[in-house]
């Protein structure tokens, strides 16, 4: 019998303007598992994970100039495992072909990614507990 290995999940968090607040207060449900990932976020998303949280989080540029690409870059070489991504979809965003690839990205190497509170409590909530039973 081999023993298994715990890996530690790899998450990018990113919140549009209007839904970081919502981005706060779902990484609050989820902070002593968040605690343990490797985190990786948009600028300032990132920066407010880390000060009003305490997260630990590799913070990438904003959005608007790069970072988005950035988190991509990381999921196609392997570097992430899910996408958390809060998009507001009532508000043009001037990146949007950055967005666009970056969803694109996610589901040409089947990343999980979830764009709405609804679904990244589900993608955590199993993660969360796969991460205990490891």
């Amino acid at each position: 019998m081999t023993p298994t290995t715990k890996t530690t999940p790899r998450i990018a968090l990113i919140a549009h303007d209007k839904k970081k607040d919502d981005m706060i207060r779902l990484a609050g449900e989820y902070l002593d598992f968040l605690k343990g990932c490797t985190l990786s976020a948009t600028g300032t998303t990132g920066g407010r994970l880390a000060n009003e949280l305490g997260l630990s989080v590799e913070r990438k540029h904003s959005g608007p100039v790069g970072g988005d690409l950035q988190i991509g870059a990381l999921l196609v070489e392997g570097q992430i495992d899910c996408v958390i991504f809060l998009r507001d979809p009532m508000t043009p965003q001037p990146h949007e072909p950055d967005i666009n690839a970056l969803v694109r990205a996610c589901d040409v190497h089947n990343i999980a990614c979830a764009t709405n509170v609804s679904t990244a409590r589900l993608v955590l909530s199993r993660l969360s507990a796969a991460s205990d039973k490891a």
